[in-house]
């Protein structure tokens, strides 16, 4: 196998765990804040 088709495999599946890991930063903030506006009484939206 040559170094480019290695280092551009390596570049395409990067980009799932990129995404996977920013969705998950981003979910658990909005659960956070769920959880905190349900235990003052208000709405999120």
């Amino acid at each position: 196998m040559e170094l480019n088709t290695v280092l551009l495999t390596i570049y395409v599946l990067m980009w799932p765990v990129i995404v996977t890991g920013t969705l998950f930063v981003i979910v658990r903030a909005f659960i956070k804040e769920m959880r905190k506006a349900k235990r003052e009484g208000r709405q999120i939206v």
